[in-house]
């Protein structure tokens, strides 16, 4: 072989083995350093708190849109657990998957007032608090509600309020009540919520009553008043509703708390509106299934994924009101310009006075068929 050949090819040879040493050496300061890093390059913390996992799989069914993919991704890391998520909608629709038997589900994300539902049949078992040590970073404010006195079946995950949203650069007849969602002037500019008990709240409060009457009477008036706004409304959306007011679809409507939040830092315009009536309250929680296959993934997700340094994520991805003290405490340390947009926000940090004049959806027991006969009545196909 020709002397000039050879030194080509070994000239090639050792530029290949320096790329190769080049890329060896990125590498080598996670693996030397024992870091993991998920796929957007979030370098995951380590766990705050003991807990031993055997299982290799947690299966959860979750709301649409509402955990981060770093979150999961750090779990799976760093217990070595595979995260299989489902999603739903609204909490009817989770509650009837679950009640009839048959998933191989660990974990879910009921909203308050259908836990208590849940505990009547028999779908939950009581948490082991002495391996819930998290339990000490939340807010006693979100604590021992009568959903679930004790918080013998559920942990805090986040709490908001569903009230009005409106574009103020293309709606000059700003709603300021509830009752002002009838003006004729909004048909077919309204996207709402898919959520039978908060729209329901919502008709019920126009009409002087309480958001959790059992009053057949009151929920006929209801039924009839609810139809008569079906046709302001053009979308329900319980997945993304922020879309259509984003993309111009609609120009108003009732959301919850960070669709409201996220439409209006892409466009100030949007506003959010705390009714005259008061606004709906909520919180949503982590609740673990009787029988959950993998309770021991469950008690380790739960710990990881609520310690200060990982549930401080909720305010970058999906701000609503958090209930965990720890990481509002990490952001403000670590991330300022997010806890000060937070805590600047009316959205978010709800003013004082909201919260005492809200309204709570709560169990309404055998009288929860007739809200869903009204709602599938008047809501049909739209």
């Amino acid at each position: 072989m020709n002397k000039y050949k050879i030194m080509s090819l070994l000239s090639l040879l050792i530029i290949a083995s320096l790329v190769l040493s080049a890329c060896k050496g990125a590498e080598s300061p996670t693996q030397a350093s024992g870091q993991k890093v998920t796929s957007t390059g979030f370098v995951c913390p380590e766990p705050q708190f003991d807990v031993k996992v055997t299982s290799k799989e947690l299966n959860i069914f979750v709301w649409t849109e509402y955990i981060p993919q770093d979150m999961i991704e750090c779990f799976e890391l760093v217990y070595g657990v595979k995260v299989n998520r489902d999603e739903y909608s609204a909490n009817e629709e989770m509650y009837a998957k679950v009640n009839a038997g048959g998933t191989n589900y660990d974990l879910v994300q009921p909203t308050d007032y259908i836990i208590p539902l849940m505990i009547r049949q028999n779908l939950l078992q009581e948490l082991d608090h002495a391996q819930l040590p998290v339990m000490k970073n939340f807010d006693v404010n979100y604590l021992d509600f009568e959903f679930d006195p004790g918080n013998k079946y559920s942990v805090p995950y986040q709490a908001g309020t569903d009230a009005i949203v409106v574009n103020t650069d293309e709606v000059t007849d700003v709603p300021k009540s509830f009752a002002d969602l009838w003006n004729p002037e909004y048909k077919g500019k309204m996207v709402f919520i898919d959520d039978s008990r908060a729209v329901i709240g919502l008709v019920l409060l126009t009409l002087g009553y309480d958001v959790n009457t059992t009053d057949p009477a009151q929920l006929d008036e209801a039924k009839a008043k609810l139809a008569e706004l079906v046709p302001n409304i053009r979308v329900f959306d319980s997945d993304s509703p922020k879309t259509a007011l984003i993309a111009g679809e609609a120009n108003l409507g009732f959301v919850w708390t960070a669709e409201a939040l996220l439409a209006q830092q892409e466009n100030p315009a949007i506003q959010f509106i705390y009714p005259t009536e008061g606004a709906i309250l909520w919180q949503d929680n982590w609740v673990m299934l009787a029988g959950a296959p993998h309770a021991d993934a469950a008690y380790a997700w739960i710990n990881y994924s609520m310690q200060g340094d990982v549930f401080w994520m909720m305010l970058r991805d999906f701000p609503y009101v958090n209930p965990n003290t720890a990481a509002l405490e990490f952001a403000k340390e670590s991330h300022p310009d997010l806890y000060k947009a937070y805590m600047d926000s009316s959205i978010t940090n709800v003013p004082a006075d909201v919260i005492k004049n809200g309204h709570r959806i709560a169990d309404v027991g055998d009288a929860t068929v007739l809200y869903d006969d009204l709602w599938v009545e008047v809501k049909g196909g739209n």
